[in-house]
């Protein structure tokens, strides 16, 4: 008697269905895949239990015969592929013609179809693939296929599935993954009696991402495209201000198949960088499309994943694309700020303090005078200014002069002087030392140029359509407008960007200045050792230092835009941080090093700005590479569109 011997059908398929049928979610994927196929240009999906008592998948595709249906629940049986040479230029999503029959060996199966210009259709019933049943039946054009009690005959397979909770989630992500590679296709998903997804089948993706992931993400969608010798890319990604907590939320598209590569989402990674946190992930849809012959699909069982014939190309062409989308390209600030997501409503109550009219606002002061002169014959006496800010009404700032004023105005003009004149601010206006003080500002005029420069009363000023400030929040905040809504920048996220930005671009080092009073800084042994390493790290960035002594350095030079008072912290900040790395490029170590730098260097919170030098920010941060986030991958800016401030103030519906 011999000890090897053929498997029947049976056994057979139900060892393939542990490959291709894994859970509910491989059902589906498996069955709409095959409506796809068939043409069908709407596809409805009805499960309940999480798929694992009901599950049901209806298209209005081209059907099949009664001898198809015999033939389509046959292992290997398949209208795909004709020969081997067919898998190098397979173009459907479903080849194996394993699917069918093995999902009707562990399930209690239900196919019914039936074909244009037939007067009746196919219903075929199998249990656990015993017991074929095929009948004549009435139905609408294309075919349903329903699956009840899967794994009702292998009780050991179904101990290990999830909750039914989460197995619809799954069915509910491949929904969502096979609709966003079919924009064409009106998709239904009804979940527990409760329609869960539905898109418009336009064959516009936008539109089929709005319907999905809805309004917000849709207002924070990038439009990328590349078109090469035979790599095409197009699709949609997220601004950076926008992320996800997993990497489940990007969906890549392959010759309208939908795999899973490192390759691709390591190129979106790496574009990324410095722009968001370790934490987060961008929401990406990318559609790529390459010459059949240079992939193999015939790589696993679920057709999840493939090879490409030079995927190097393709972490370029992706990585190029994406870096594409995610710079600003020229448009303002108004489209790369970060929408908020759900602003919350906290409503108090303030006790409102009234003032009678007959009651004057200010007591009359009187400034006072240098005791060596006294006030001038006939000098008025000037009333106290009302507050301008919060932070002036809460810290009783002093009445504003009218040098100041005069000040600010010559500010006004000469921006608007700058703008006029198309002449962009270099961002080393910027720098901290700087910002602080009116430096910057043009010399103020006098007498009757200085009273006559801004603008006289009644003047109307030329909008020009950029983000204008309106204040401080905080001395954190900068508030602006524009015509389209109001802004919120992080002043500190903002000018670390600036900093970032420019730094990055700088081919070779970065410009110093020398110190008049040389600064001698001490190390323990483990810090010594890392400054001697990396010298020419340390040198590119602006400081230089020489030995002086057993574990001290002297500290000769600083970049030209970081502080001296901050240059020892920000030396001993880069050394954690080389401590904590480990198998890092070069290339990375600058980058984290930039990163410190820029952070140590741009303003801080707390800082009182001007308005000259709040506009200086946001029109740097209009022009600079990234605007999106910090280094650290903070947003820099938020939008409040008219229509959310409507909202928020419950003035929908009103007309007014």
């Amino acid at each position: 008697m011999t000890m090897i011997h053929v498997l029947d059908d049976n056994t057979i398929n139900k060892i393939a269905a542990g490959e291709v049928v894994e859970r509910p979610a491989s059902v589906i994927k498996e069955l709409v895949e095959n409506a796809m196929d068939a043409g069908a240009t709407r596809i409805e999906v009805e499960i309940m239990a999480g798929g694992t008592s009901f599950m049901r998948v209806t298209d209005n595709g081209r059907g099949m015969s009664t001898e198809d249906a015999h033939l389509a629940i046959l292992r290997h049986a398949t209208s795909k592929i004709r020969e081997v040479g067919d898998l190098n230029t397979v173009g459907t999503l479903g080849f194996r013609g394993e699917a069918l029959p093995t999902i009707a060996s562990v399930s209690r199966f239900t196919l019914l179809t039936r074909r244009e210009g037939d007067d009746l259709g196919t219903r075929v019933t199998i249990t656990g693939g015993k017991e074929s049943d095929f009948i004549e039946a009435g139905c609408n054009i294309g075919t349903t296929v329903k699956v009840e009690d899967l794994f009702f005959n292998t009780p050991a397979r179904k101990k290990f599935l999830k909750t039914n909770h989460t197995e619809g989630s799954r069915i509910n992500d491949f929904i969502v993954k096979l609709a966003l590679s079919r924009p064409d296709i009106e998709f239904h998903f009804i979940n527990n009696n409760k329609m869960s997804v539905v898109t418009p089948g336009t064959g516009n993706l936008y539109d089929t991402i709005q319907a999905i992931y809805g309004g917000k993400t849709a207002d924070s969608l990038l439009g990328l495209t590349l078109e090469d010798e035979d790599i095409k890319i197009s699709g949609y990604i997220t601004k950076p201000s926008m992320l996800k907590s997993s990497r489940a939320w990007q969906t890549y598209i392959v010759n309208s198949r939908i795999i899973q590569n490192r390759a691709i989402a390591k190129a979106i990674d790496n574009a990324y960088k410095s722009l968001i946190p370790k934490s987060g992930f961008p929401l990406a849809v990318l559609c790529i499309e390459v010459p059949q012959r240079t992939i193999d699909v015939n790589v696993h069982p679920q057709k999840s994943e493939l090879k490409f014939e030079d995927e190097s190309r393709v972490f370029k062409a992706v990585y190029k694309a994406v870096l594409d989308a995610i710079r600003p390209a020229g448009r303002g600030l108004g489209e790369v700020a970060a929408v908020v997501e759900k602003p919350e409503q906290h409503v108090t109550m303030e006790p409102m303090q009234f003032v009678p009219a007959t009651e004057p606002l200010a007591e009359p002061i009187i400034p006072q005078w240098p005791q060596a002169e006294a006030r001038p014959a006939g000098q008025p006496a000037v009333q106290r200014a009302q507050p301008k800010t919060i932070y002036e009404a809460v810290h009783r700032t002093a009445p504003i002069s009218a040098r100041t004023m005069a000040g600010f105005s010559a500010a006004q003009q000469s921006l608007r002087e700058e703008r006029g004149a198309a002449a962009m601010p270099d961002s080393s206006v910027l720098d901290h030392p700087g910002m602080v003080a009116e430096s910057s500002a043009p010399a103020m005029k006098s007498g009757a140029d200085a009273e006559a420069s801004p603008c006289q009363e009644g003047e109307v000023l030329q909008y020009d359509g950029s983000v204008v400030p309106i204040g401080q929040v905080d001395l954190t905040y900068i508030i602006a407008q524009d015509a389209k809504g109001l802004y919120i920048v992080d002043q500190h996220a903002a000018h670390e960007r600036i900093l970032f930005d420019k730094f990055s671009a700088m081919a070779g080092d970065i410009p110093s200045q020398q110190l008049l009073v040389h600064q001698i800084l001490s190390f323990d042994q483990k810090e010594s050792d890392l400054v001697e390493a990396h010298q020419e790290l340390f040198a590119s960035l602006g400081f230089h230092m020489e030995m002086s002594g057993n574990q001290e350095f002297r500290l000769i030079e600083v970049p030209a835009d970081v502080p001296v008072s901050e240059a020892e912290d920000i030396i001993r900040e880069i050394l954690t941080n080389l401590m904590d790395m480990h198998e890092t490029t070069a290339k990375e170590i600058r980058q984290a090093c930039l990163a410190t730098t820029a952070c140590r260097a741009a303003i801080k919170a707390g800082e009182e700005l001007s308005f000259r030098q709040m506009q200086i920010i946001l029109d740097a941060l209009a022009h600079t590479a990234f605007p999106y986030t910090c280094p650290h991958g903070r947003p820099t800016i938020l939008k409040f569109s008219s229509e959310e401030l409507a909202k928020m103030f419950k003035r929908t519906g009103f007309g007014f």
